[in-house]
């Protein structure tokens, strides 16, 4: 069944539509936002050390070469684990690149989500991810996404060059807050400027809570480390785009791919709660 809503259509129909356009340029663009946000975080945490797990994935292919790719991921005082990767295939219109900050629990200030795609249209999915239950705490909801928050937030969401991109997982979408942006436009420079201002204000806005941010009581750590430890691998284990990539790597390595993109080893190493 073919899907006619924009909003709702699958990255495999917007692929089949234009399958075989070159989107290197628009990466290099991309890439590079993501990685002067990456930077502007190891400035602020500059402690942080490259996992071992990902000493050899600076850069890697399918098994075919269909796809390309590189994930590096950093660990240390303030951050469990800050990523830095893209894969897909730069001459037939897929991308996927991200700078994602999974924090550690001396605070509970929002993880910080960032995603360009390509497909070959331009998708870019952002997010302040709670910490805590927007529902029921409604102090942590007022201080971290208030009315400033809000109408900056609400300023792109209504912009008339993007429309909203409903994930078809059904845990991405369980992961919606009122922060998060997942919104597809025209694969150009303009569009491109727009949400590179938007992402440098996120950013920014985000280490200013880190300055500000107030101590988690030690007792509430481990606690608050299980919370963030479920939703970072779930975040992984369940993105639809994992399907693309078993067709292309194979169910087994997508598989050790899950599990090096959300951190298993640094996981298991160093977490405080039982289970």
């Amino acid at each position: 069944m073919t899907t006619m809503n924009k909003e709702t259509k699958t990255l495999d129909e917007f692929l089949a539509e234009n399958p075989n356009v070159d989107v290197s340029r628009y990466w290099e663009r991309c890439w590079g936002i993501l990685t002067e946000l990456k930077n502007k975080i190891t400035a602020r945490f500059p402690d942080l050390e490259q996992h071992p797990s990902t000493f050899d994935r600076a850069y890697y292919t399918s098994p075919n070469g269909e796809f390309e790719g590189s994930y590096k991921a950093w660990s240390g005082e303030g951050v469990e684990w800050l990523v830095n990767s893209w894969i897909g295939n730069r001459k037939a219109s897929i991308l996927d690149m991200n700078t994602t900050a999974f924090l550690s629990q001396e605070t509970d200030v929002p993880h910080l989500v960032i995603v360009f795609g390509t497909v070959p249209h331009l998708f870019c999915y952002c997010d302040y991810t709670p910490r805590k239950n927007l529902l029921t705490d409604v102090d942590y909801l007022d201080k971290y996404y208030n009315d400033e928050v809000n109408s900056w937030y609400m300023k792109l969401r209504s912009h008339e060059n993007f429309h909203w991109s409903v994930s078809h997982g059904t845990y991405m979408r369980a992961l919606v807050n009122p922060a998060t942006q997942s919104l597809m436009g025209e694969l150009n420079d303009d569009n491109i400027d727009i949400l590179e201002k938007y992402l440098h204000e996120m950013v920014d806005r985000w280490l200013g809570w880190l300055e500000n941010a107030s101590p988690v009581p030690e007792s509430e750590r481990a606690e608050l480390q299980r919370h963030d430890h479920i939703i970072r691998e779930m975040g992984y284990r369940r993105d639809p785009m994992n399907k693309l990539a078993a067709n292309v790597f194979g169910e087994d390595e997508v598989e050790r791919m899950i599990e090096l993109r959300m951190g298993k080893e640094q996981i298991d190493s160093k977490k405080t709660y039982e289970g």
